[in-house]
């Protein structure tokens, strides 16, 4: 694909390129967050695939130029990339006033990562910076897409969430929850307008994610797992259809509709067994994507 001479910056940059699916009229815009690993870049692959043209979010812009430059030469649409740390309310206005600039279409809200510890052997400014990653960003990013949005008459929103918002396990549970929460209520306050809010819920995922953590799952069955390509497919068709929340895989669904049923206490026992249990193991080497 034909290349013009071109730099990046902190704000987002485009790379010259055609839209491979675009349909007719404005070409559509997707921004995802954990835009470079895992999760984030099977939805941005998908997005790329129906033709949408990508402002992917990350910390790192080496790790953006590269993924960027991937997805260009693979869909040959263009991507831009915008620096942001999200742990931060500068990252997070950086996206945010994105956002109130350019047009946005679709946001995907995939940004997070877990803790190696407790809650009480985590100090407190690691425990605000989780909650602004996990929730005060989504909410903020949330809010601004859906004015936007609505001012445009068309837009979806989808936050990827965690089937852990389900458990109690510790801050990142209490993060996850909130989002989950903040997404459905949005989405019920949407529903007299052209726009969508989706939680999608994963459950365990083949991605860097427990290796960052130092959590060994070595012993986690194999029905446990779900290809993150599956939850970005799924996720998007459940948007697309309207749905407030999608859990991706019918195993999956049933746990979905198993925790609405488990008495609070029962949960919680579970919830703190297998949390315990998974963080007093000795980390090994896993898979990656």
């Amino acid at each position: 694909m034909d290349r013009s001479p071109h730099s990046r910056t902190s704000d987002a940059v485009s790379h010259p390129g055609r839209a491979a699916h675009a349909p007719e009229g404005p070409v559509p815009v997707a921004l995802v967050t954990g835009a470079t690993s895992g999760i984030g870049l099977e939805f941005a692959r998908a997005l790329a695939a129906d033709g949408y043209h990508l402002v992917l979010v990350a910390r790192t812009l080496a790790r953006l130029e590269e993924t960027a430059e991937v997805l260009e030469d693979e869909y040959g649409v263009p991507v831009r990339v915008l620096t942001a740390d999200l742990a931060a309310e500068s990252g997070i206005r950086t996206v945010t006033g994105f956002l109130d600039r350019e047009r946005v279409d679709v946001v995907v809200n995939n940004a997070g990562y877990g803790l190696k510890h407790s809650v009480l052997r985590t100090g407190p400014a690691d425990l605000v910076a989780l909650d602004r990653v996990l929730n005060s960003a989504v909410q903020q990013i949330s809010w601004h897409a859906a004015h936007r949005m609505i001012e445009r008459g068309r837009g979806g929103i989808v936050n990827v969430v965690s089937m852990a918002a389900l458990t109690t396990m510790g801050a990142y549970a209490a993060a996850k929850s909130a989002a989950l929460v903040f997404t459905e209520n949005l989405a019920a306050e949407l529903a007299d307008t052209p726009v969508t809010a989706t939680a999608v819920l994963p459950g365990f995922v083949r991605t860097e994610f427990h290796d960052r953590m130092r959590v060994d799952m070595s012993t986690m069955p194999a029905i446990a797992w779900v290809a993150a390509h599956q939850v970005a497919r799924e996720g998007l068709a459940d948007a697309r259809a309207g749905k407030a929340v999608s859990v991706p895989g019918l195993q999956y669904k049933l746990a979905y509709l198993l925790a609405q049923a488990v008495p609070r206490p029962l949960l919680r026992g579970l919830s703190n067994g297998f949390r315990f249990r998974r963080l007093r193991r000795p980390a090994r080497p896993g898979p990656h994507s």
